[in-house]
């Protein structure tokens, strides 16, 4: 019995010795992961402090899951010089309140006004938060024209079958585009609890997009009924966009947009842990193809002489079309439009500063990108469209 005992504890340190490196490894693995979690978690923590937020902006692919989007081989799409332009005399101290990192203005597709600040400069691929939105509203265009999707008027179940017995089950694509979904969100970026920060924290921890949105069962108002900007709406729009093609996002986009609009840079998307890309604010690319996105939606879904996104969808959706209050600022699929909106004017906007401006009866596209940690304070919103309005008749 000795003899059995002393060897059974033999045997058992000679298999404890094979396995523990096995466990220092499985160990260790698991730490790195964890260690990239805790990173990732620190960045959203500190996604918005002074001291951080310019460099941040421009390094989100160091913070985050990242998933890269071909430019393909071809020469990028060429934004010509023009002549120079004077900005108003106000441009000066706007830039300087509203901490912009970016300034590009082109009139009839030549740039006239180029400038980078806070160390920032014209390589640097910058996140593009809600611009993002009207980026994934033109890829729906496309995959609509495609016919993948028969109408918008189909309830998101119908490609999203995710969404039944959520907040969604009952809302049409439509709702979703107007961001009139009906569903209850809170999207008070100053709310530690809010849910566009329990949002965050979901992508930084690499949780699942898919499932926080179907995880959201209040209603505020039947579908339709009245506007309120949800995020989590456009989470929805690509999941039926998903749905309804059976490819990713990413890929989609890259062979739909991307390549055909000849970008400088191959840009890239924030993704949550399954590798979905965060499609309401997650791209980020470099501020010139920015411009390039605005200039073709001001020349009705061309550039270079190629048509990407059908006339017929960049008119529809860049008209109000949603239920907003009479003197809000008007909304449309994903794109916005001043309360006193004039004619062929409406733009793309991300927290913080982002902007595409697009004017066409003055031809001019204008591109901001900024760390603006005031950009919700009371008249921002209108000073910037001032801005943006006397810049153009400025070019």
């Amino acid at each position: 019995m000795k003899a059995l005992l002393k060897s059974g504890i033999e045997r058992g340190r000679r298999i404890g010795a094979r396995a523990f490196p096995a466990l220092v490894v499985a160990g260790s693995a698991i730490a790195f992961w964890k260690r990239g979690e805790a990173r990732r978690l620190l960045a959203v923590n500190s996604l918005f402090s002074p001291a951080r937020i310019t460099a941040n902006f421009s390094n989100m692919d160091k913070l985050f899951h990242t998933r890269p989007m071909s430019r393909g081989d071809g020469p990028p799409t060429p934004l010509p010089a023009g002549e120079p332009a004077t900005l108003p005399p106000a441009t000066a101290p706007w830039i300087g309140a509203r901490n912009i990192t970016a300034l590009l203005a082109l009139k009839d597709g030549r740039i006239v006004f180029e400038r980078y600040y806070q160390g920032t400069g014209p390589d640097d691929l910058r996140i593009s938060w809600s611009v993002a939105k009207s980026w994934l509203s033109a890829l729906f265009g496309i995959v609509l024209e495609e016919g993948a999707i028969d109408s918008i008027d189909d309830p998101v179940v119908k490609y999203a079958p995710r969404l039944e017995g959520s907040a969604y089950e009952s809302a049409t694509i439509r709702n979703v585009l107007n961001m009139a979904s009906g569903v209850k969100f809170n999207e008070d970026y100053l709310d530690y609890h809010s849910d566009i920060n329990r949002m965050g924290r979901v992508l930084a921890l690499g949780g699942s997009m898919d499932a926080f949105a179907a995880g959201l069962k209040e209603k505020i108002a039947r579908p339709g009924e009245f506007w309120q900007y949800v995020s989590i709406d456009t989470h929805v729009i690509g999941m039926v966009i998903r749905g309804a093609t059976g490819r990713d996002i990413p890929e989609l986009m890259a062979e739909k947009l991307i390549r055909p609009m000849g970008l400088e840079r191959a840009p890239c998307y924030l993704t949550d842990g399954e590798g979905t890309a965060f499609v309401l604010g997650g791209l980020n690319m470099t501020s010139r193809d920015y411009a390039r996105f605005g200039l073709m939606f001001l020349q009705d879904g061309r550039l270079a002489g190629r048509r990407i996104v059908p006339p017929g969808w960049v008119r529809a959706s860049t008209e109000a079309t949603a239920p907003t209050l009479p003197g809000e600022e008007r909304y449309g699929y994903q794109w916005w439009l001043p309360a006193d909106a004039r004619e062929g004017e409406f733009f793309a906007r991300g927290i913080y500063g982002q902007h595409i401006y697009i004017n066409r009866p003055l031809g001019a596209v204008i591109v901001t990108n900024a760390a603006d940690r005031d950009f919700r304070e009371e008249g921002v919103a209108e000073e910037n469209i001032a801005m943006f309005r006397a810049i153009a008749e400025a070019l």
